[in-house]
């Protein structure tokens, strides 16, 4: 495998996943049902399973996780910024505390010879706005300009490249359409108003950012291909590839939604329409700096009685992660080439900016303080050759970020699964690199 120079590799975390409390005053557990914390502290409460209060410890332990990210060689470091960490209202004051956290957090990033990459909202939103409505209120699409430009003002003279959004299709797909995610509603076609709101929160966002100084701003979002199941599926893989990918690129790229998408909500929901008004597409279709891209795995798609007739699987006949998802790199090569063939001149560089986070695990320290994670190494060697694959079919891509740095709290799958290169014991905060981390290391050190 080959890259260009200038190829950015990196790790990526999310704020709720890893850091826990501390650090800045973030509320934890059942605060959130006061209005406080982030919009998960009352959802795995109200769910009886543990939340993100403990976490990775990352808000206490973060000069040694930043020591591990020097020692893995990497150029750069996504991290998220907790808006209910630095807002917990959502609207109005700022925790100075919370602040200073990311401003230290980048200054020792800086310090170690480590590009700070932050993303603004990494599905972590504060309750008191979800109890105004969340994304299904266009009122929080402001409050996320005003969250973008106070921590710009704080961060943007050091800060590499903010990423506004991260996956959005799966922030609403799961967090309003199916309810498995936070905030856990099952709304159909009326979730697209989550959609269309917070991608008209990326567009106010990037002219916040923009005017504070940022130096490169983009979104990243879930992608992966829709493959049909038989040939009688094609119609609906079609459906799920305008779901998934062109509804939060489009709009972006395009200055519209998609045509397909469209024709169903005039047919099926036609009232969800009246919260797109005039000059929004203009504020969504700011110019981007790059294109992040979140791939798992492909959608096995057939039409069926599921949600719009859909129902998306996992690719049979496959390996699989603990997680369950299939193991399928080409699916990885397909997206970024076919990112690049949808959208031609307009597609702006590539970033794979939350890689890799379908290789779940549950390994533990062996008897020695060992964790071999050799499913792991496969899975990154043969997502890096598909990058690798789609660099020499013209996908313009210009960096990864291997997902993630520590283990954490993985969403719905709570504490059971665990995607770090470090392996973080939950009881004693203790880390010990895996197997993984070791072999990245080399392989970066190979790269030069």
């Amino acid at each position: 495998m080959t890259f260009p120079a200038g190829f950015v590799w990196g790790a990526s975390t999310a704020a709720y996943q890893i850091e826990g409390g501390g650090g800045g005053g973030a509320t934890g557990g059942p605060e959130g049902r006061e209005g406080r914390g982030s919009v998960w502290d009352l959802f795995s409460w109200a769910r009886g399973v543990p939340g993100g209060e403990a976490a990775g410890g990352h808000a206490r332990h973060w000069p040694q996780d930043l020591d591990l990210l020097r020692d893995l060689g990497v150029g750069a470091y996504r991290f998220s910024v907790s808006w209910s960490r630095v807002q917990p209202g959502g609207r109005g004051r700022f925790s100075v505390p919370g602040l200073a956290f990311y401003d230290r957090l980048t200054d020792e990033l800086l310090g170690r010879g480590v590009q700070p990459w932050a993303a603004l909202h990494h599905w972590d939103l504060p309750q008191a706005l979800q109890d105004g409505g969340g994304w299904l209120a266009r009122d929080t699409a402001y409050r996320f300009e005003e969250y973008a430009s106070r921590v710009a003002e704080r961060l943007a003279d050091r800060v590499s490249a903010f990423v506004t959004l991260t996956d959005p299709f799966t922030a609403v797909a799961q967090g309003y359409v199916r309810g498995r995610h936070a905030p856990g509603l099952r709304l159909g076609l009326e979730a697209f108003a989550a959609a269309h709101h917070a991608l008209l929160a990326h567009g106010l966002a990037v002219r916040a950012l923009r005017e504070a100084g940022a130096r490169q701003v983009g979104l990243a979002n879930g992608y992966a291909p829709a493959w049909p199941a038989t040939d009688r599926d094609e119609r609906a893989a079609n459906l799920m590839g305008a779901l998934r990918g062109d509804l939060f690129t489009d709009p972006l790229l395009r200055g519209g939604y998609p045509a397909a998408l469209l024709n169903l909500l005039s047919e099926r929901a036609p009232q969800v329409l009246e919260v797109v008004r005039a000059g929004d597409h203009a504020v969504m279709a700011a110019p981007l700096d790059f294109l992040g891209v979140h791939y798992i795995q492909p959608d096995w798609v057939r039409a069926g009685r599921g949600l719009l007739g859909l129902e998306v699987g996992t690719v049979p006949d496959r390996e699989r992660t603990a997680s369950g998802a299939s193991v399928v790199p080409e699916g990885l090569t397909q997206t970024l080439t076919g990112l690049k063939a949808r959208y031609g001149d307009t597609c702006p560089p590539l970033i794979v900016t939350v890689g890799f986070a379908g290789a779940a695990d549950t390994d533990t320290p062996d008897d020695g303080g060992r964790v071999r994670d050799d499913a792991r190494i496969r899975y990154l060697d043969r997502h890096l050759e598909a990058v690798a694959d789609a660099l020499t079919q013209g996908a313009p891509v210009r960096g990864v970020f291997v997902h993630s740095l520590l283990d954490g709290f993985e969403w719905d799958a709570g504490y059971r699964l665990r995607t770090g290169l470090v392996h973080v014991d939950f009881g004693t905060l203790e880390r010990t690199p895996r197997d993984s981390y070791r072999w990245l290391r080399d392989r970066l050190r190979a790269q030069g």
